[in-house]
């Protein structure tokens, strides 16, 4: 390649990166020793230089002639054979504490080096100055400063040389922006004309100048639909997110639905971050899949909130051993290039070793200290190193830079990752917290300082060479608050530059684009078989959920994009029949005999396999669903997720990751199976969902119905798919909302659906089943789900034994009847002098009378949402308190949620009304005995497993 310059200072003197070169790809290095130590090129010397020269030269040609999928499988058989005979390979969990990439390695970086730091100085201060702005006096609504200063070069060499966007022939790749560094890369979109000046100065003020008129704080695509694609604030989401992201575009491809070959994930996370157990949860997912189109980018600043992330240890070792271990392939960027000559001069390891040896935390202190502290305390413990840096003044070994804010180790660090095949890879990038900031610059409160004083601007224009004048800052910091924002123009070098970047990478980022691709959707006939009823035998609501999926899985137009999702719990649910066709994925194929080969239902694998079978892990489960359920906007292609799971492991244990997929506006169906506090109760306390509903409704997205019918099912997974999926002219691209059932495992008698029914009724949340004929007390029976059969035996028998006439509804959605009401009630405040509107529940009970009983196999809470609109005298009964192993009548009873006890609470209501006398109440209570559990000691149930 020849010589090639150095930058020249042209901006931010000593700033994010050093003004000149001291070794490197850049001009001459020393030659070091080729050594070995912990399984790589460091310590040992190299007895036969000419034999290795000759091994390498052949790893170099059949590199070359085979390609790198060949080269791969040779070193680990090469690895596998030197085991076999006992040459002790270690494990190569981790390596020394310095660049992975040798500078004599490093590719030439492409771009124009002065602009781009140019283009980092403009964004960094425009980022700094956005959420200083936001924190002035008397509006203060917070920010985060300083990881986008520490992360500025790690997302500038991205933007400028690697992350294609929406235009690029290959689709475009899918980039996780770290949530606290969003303020950089809303100035980038500044600069790019995406966003104006006014809507920085609105940074956190969303509403007060107008719903879309100021940005969000974070990553919100639900706030920003046109620009964020991923919610990533929620520490943790992100590093399962991506992998499942990338395993997903795997899957669009292995399916033959879309071309994702040219498509990668970036996700960028913090080391503070990775402490989320989420973080590191699916790491070895990536790798058994050979994940080559995901990298992740970490920036370790080495702290978290508020003090270093592991002051005694090194996370960055940590993290490289976590990472080898699962699999991954690690990169790591430790030092800047003025490093490189010292290291070169390392002949016999001081400087490694005191690398190796010093703590995070004291890396901290070193990079707030003077040059003066440095070099007595990292470089003065040793004679060897207090040489090494003679004759390097106490400042410029102060500027010595982290790797994280070197553009070149940085691209060379991208560029591998960009080439490596048959592995995930993780760029663990050293940086500095606040870098650029004097004011907060490695200090442990740098997360906390959300304002710079005009004292701290003046020093950061200064460091940054920007073109403003005291008296321009000052004017504008004493009529705003704040300090002006810089942009040099549209026909400035720099923008022009950064734009024709953007615009051979495909566009902008990050960017959200929804191509709107109709689906034809099955017809009435689908829907019929479930309406039929079951005649003499008893199926569970889950059976017939299931059987209308195998009727949509085979439908020309759709049946292909249905993404059937559980947690190793196929069979449980009755879903095993699909292995055979629909078979479960595999990119690998099926590699092994199964051992039920035999059988007509066997566990069959495929690379083109259609069921997702995520083992046991709710979280996975739920990121493949949310992948699925955004494809629409993410690839271009309506998918659609159906994720059945245990309901007591859905909402409770994954509901962060439901609301993050809420953000992302993503689609579909989530199947909580074995729903109820009672239905399960073999399987004890862990396993009795009482409450998903309430967690449900804490959701806005999320549509839930808890269904008694088959024919409800039908009716509801068609409006499902209608609502999400179709065409309406106030939704013309589909809602985005998610569609939520709770279905049970105990079969119960299917009625045919009658030829009235009421079809707004049972979308809405409420239709009546049956009415009471004759005279006598009344009392309306309100049940959801499994309940609904202990209202019906109550109905029968206080008609038969006591003499009351009780009508019958179904409740199909406690949470839609309480939202519907909650609008009625908003809208009658926002229309003073109107007719009040009449929440639908209301509408529907006061056509008929006599006190409510409301019973249903969850906690009070769910029913009581509706209280305050049922026009009568209103009762609930609930399955409150922990769950317990035992039969289904005797837990019913424990509960008091069966039907003698809802035949007790009817009659207390009708004599607290005066219609009966009290002592009947006392007497059903003796004759049921439903304080006592033990009572029920002789009831069989049936289909009490899982």
């Amino acid at each position: 390649m020849g010589d090639r310059p150095g930058p020249r200072a042209t901006i931010e003197d000593v700033t994010e990166e050093s003004t000149e070169t001291t070794g490197g790809p850049q001009g001459p290095t020393p030659a070091q020793p080729t050594v070995i130590h912990e399984g790589l090129p460091t310590q040992l010397p190299d007895i036969d230089p000419e034999e290795t020269s000759e091994w390498l030269g052949s790893f170099d040609a059949m590199l070359e002639s085979s390609g790198r999928e060949r080269a791969r499988y040779m070193m680990l058989r090469l690895l596998e054979r030197a085991r076999e005979k006992s040459v002790g390979v270690p494990a190569l969990r981790s390596t020394d504490y310095i660049n992975t990439i040798p500078s004599d390695r490093e590719p030439w970086f492409p771009g124009d080096e002065d602009i781009e730091r140019r283009i980092r100085a403009f964004i960094r201060w425009n980022a700094a100055v956005m959420v200083s702005s936001a924190n002035r006096k008397g509006l203060e609504v917070g920010g985060h400063i300083a990881t986008y200063q520490s992360s500025a070069s790690l997302y500038e060499v991205g933007f400028n040389h690697f992350f294609r966007g929406k235009d690029h022939p290959g689709g475009g790749d899918q980039v996780f922006i770290q949530g606290h560094a969003s303020p950089g890369i809303y100035a980038r979109a500044f600069l790019e004309g995406r966003l104006n000046e006014e809507q920085l100065f609105r940074f956190r003020q969303e509403v007060q100048h107008g719903v879309g008129q100021g940005i969000s704080s974070y990553p919100h695509p639900r706030l920003m639909p046109d620009f964020w694609e991923f919610p990533t604030v929620s520490m943790g989401l992100t590093g399962i997110n991506s992998i499942y992201q990338a395993r997903f575009n795997r899957y669009l491809q292995n399916r033959g639905i879309k071309d994702t070959s040219d498509q990668r994930v970036w996700a960028f996370l913090g080391d503070g971050e990775m402490g989320e157990p989420e973080s590191l949860g699916a790491i070895r997912v990536a790798a058994r899949e050979e994940l080559d189109n995901l990298v992740w980018v970490i920036n370790c600043n080495l702290q978290q909130l508020d003090g270093p992330v592991t002051g005694n240890g090194k996370v960055i070792q940590e993290l490289e051993s976590n990472f080898r271990g699962a699999g991954w392939n690690v990169i790591k960027v430790i030092w800047g290039r003025e490093w490189d000559q010292l290291l070169a001069k390392d002949v016999d390891g001081a400087l490694v070793n005191k690398m190796n040896s010093t703590p995070d935390g004291q890396f901290q202190t070193y990079s707030v200290e003077t040059g003066a502290y440095v070099r007595e305390n990292f470089f003065g413990s040793d004679p060897r190193l207090r040489k090494m840096v003679e004759q390097m003044s106490d400042e410029q070994i102060r500027k010595l830079p982290r790797g994280g804010h070197d553009y070149r180790k940085v691209y060379a660090a991208f560029d591998a990752a960009t080439k490596t095949v048959g592995q995930p890879t993780v760029i663990l990038a050293h940086t500095i917290k606040g870098w650029t900031i004097d004011a907060l610059e490695g200090k442990n409160a740098t997360h906390q300082m959300k304002k710079l004083t005009m004292a701290d601007l003046k020093k950061f224009r200064d460091r940054l060479l920007l073109p403003i004048s005291d008296k321009e800052l000052e004017s504008t910091y004493e009529q705003t608050g704040a300090a002006p924002f810089f942009n040099p123009g549209p026909a400035s070098a720099e923008i022009e530059y950064m734009m024709e970047r953007r615009k051979q990478l495909g566009g902008p980022l990050p960017q959200r684009r929804v191509e709107f691709k109709p689906l034809t959707l099955p017809g009435e006939k689908v829907y019929s078989e479930l309406k039929q009823g079951s005649g003499k035998n008893k199926i569970a609501s889950t059976m017939a959920t299931v059987r209308l999926l195998k009727d949509w899985m085979r439908d020309p137009e759709i049946g292909k994009r249905i993404v059937p999702i559980a947690p190793d719990e196929y069979r449980t649910f009755g879903m095993d029949a699909m292995f055979p066709s629909a078979k479960v994925y595999n990119p690998g194929g099926q590699q092994y005999e199964s051992v039920d080969r035999k059988l007509l239902l066997s566990y069959k694998e495929s690379a083109q396999g259609q069921l997702l079978h995520e083992g046991i892990s709710e979280a996975g489960a739920l990121a493949s669903a949310t992948a699925a359920g955004t494809a629409y906007a993410t690839h271009g292609e309506p998918m659609i997720p159906f994720y059945i799971f245990y309901s007591m492991f859905g909402f409770q244990r994954t509901g962060d990751s439901i609301w993050a997929m809420a953000d992302m506006m993503g689609r579909g169906f989530l199947v909580g199976a074995t729903a109820g506090r009672t239905t399960l109760t073999g399987e004890g306390l862990q396993h009795a969902d009482g409450h998903s509903p309430l967690l449900a409704a804490t959701n806005p997205a999320v549509v839930h119905y808890d269904p008694a019918f088959a024919y409800e099912v039908s009716h509801i997974m068609q409006s499902g798919l209608e609502r999400m999926y179709g065409s309406t002219e106030e939704h013309p691209h589909g809602e985005n909302v998610i569609f939520y059932l709770t279905v049970y495992n105990e079969p119960v008698s299917q009625p045919k659906e009658p030829d009235n029914v009421d079809l707004e009724g049972i979308l809405k949340g409420i239709h009546q089943v049956s009415t009471a004929e004759g005279d006598g007390p009344k009392v309306r029976l309100l049940a959801s789900g499994v309940g609904f059969p202990w209202v019906e035996e109550a109905a029968r028998i206080l008609e038969e034994d006591w003499g009351v006439k009780a009508d019958t509804w179904s409740v199909t959605s406690w949470n839609e009847l309480a939202r519907d009401a909650i609008d009625a009630e908003q809208w009658s405040l926002n229309h003073p002098g109107e007719t009040p509107r009449t929440p639908y529940v209301t509408e529907k009970l006061s056509a008929t009378s006599g006190p409510v009983i409301a019973v249903s196999d969850y906690m009070r809470a769910v029913p009581l949402q509706i209280a305050r609109w049922v026009p009568d005298d209103y009762r609930v009964l609930g399955a409150d308190g922990f769950g317990f192993a035992d039969t289904r009548p005797a837990a019913r009873r424990f509960f008091q949620i069966d039907a003698e006890s809802v035949v007790v609470q009817a009659l207390q209501a009708l004599a607290e009304a005066g219609e009966i006398d009290a002592s009947l109440v006392k007497k059903a209570f003796d004759t049921y005995r439903i304080d006592d559990p033990t009572s029920t000691k002789g009831i069989m149930q049936e289909g009490g497993d899982a």
